[in-house]
């Protein structure tokens, strides 16, 4: 039907021509509230569901601590062995095993906590196969670290943090290039994982890199030196596990990446975090 000749002009009704009825308006997709990886989600998944072992008897609790907590005395080859649960088997699974558990929820949301970001990137760059066995390979790195410093400790090592330290290592090789997560030009989350890593050689000359560095290191020799823990009373920081992890993870990161390598002089250019100019 025509409007009336006094009437002011109309828009169009949005419809089908054809067919007399009104066009489907499609809405753009919404962004998904969580956007974390399958391998990272299933990850802390699994940290949380092993931590509900708290829920258990203290007996129980504490045998499984022993069991699969790392217990530097288990390696001690002196006439003072004691009986440590978990026999030779122990010895190999709890290079791993112990970063699995945590103090309480305080040790674990600290540790997801700083994972969130750098574990997020390093998940979608390596993909999951790869992204657990480095979280394992640091794990096992800490933990060495931990017995070369604490060659007859009693009390098992827990917690997830030499491969949390691990991963910041591994992420701060690519982290403030052009494009990636901790640049002021970011790219989307899976091309921001992605671009191509500094050498370490560049990268240990990168100002950006090294006042990480030196924050990181700092941080981590004062809280282990004024041990202060997760539980105060009985817990201290084990910081020697910490570094052991994180080196291991900037120095290993080259073998678990499936990126290609840039050329270090490309590398240098990407590094500027600035637009090109024409």
């Amino acid at each position: 039907m025509d409007s009336p000749p006094n009437s002011p002009p109309q828009d169009p009704p949005s419809q089908d021509a054809s067919l007399g009825v009104p066009a489907v308006v499609e809405e753009a997709p919404r962004e998904p509230i969580l956007t974390l990886p399958f391998a990272l989600t299933a990850y802390i998944l699994l940290l949380a569901v092993i931590h509900l072992r708290v829920l258990l008897p203290p007996e129980l609790e504490n045998w499984t601590i022993d069991v699969f907590g790392f217990i530097p005395k288990r390696y001690d080859t002196s006439l003072l062995n004691l009986e440590i649960p978990g026999g030779a088997g122990a010895k190999v699974w709890t290079f791993v095993t112990y970063s699995l558990l945590h103090a309480n929820l305080t040790h674990l949301g600290f540790n997801v906590l700083w994972l969130l970001p750098f574990g997020s990137a390093l998940a979608r760059r390596f993909g999951a196969i790869r992204f657990f066995l480095f979280l394992a390979v640091t794990a096992a790195a800490g933990a060495l670290a931990h017995l070369v410093t604490h060659e007859h400790a009693v009390a098992p090592m827990i917690g997830a943090s030499a491969s949390v330290s691990g991963a910041m290592a591994a992420a701060i090789r690519f982290a403030f290039v052009r494009g990636s997560f901790l640049s002021f030009s970011r790219s989307d989350a899976d091309t921001a994982a992605r671009v191509p890593a500094l050498p370490l050689s560049r990268a240990l000359r990168d100002g950006r890199v090294l006042g990480f560095l030196a924050v990181w290191f700092g941080v981590n020799i004062v809280f282990g030196v004024g041990a202060i823990g997760v539980d105060s009373e009985t817990t201290s920081v084990a910081w020697q596990a910490h570094i052991g992890g994180f080196l291991a993870g900037l120095l290993l990161f080259t073998l678990f990446d499936p990126v290609p390598r840039a050329r270090s002089d490309a590398a240098d250019a990407s590094s500027q975090d600035i637009s090109d100019r024409i």
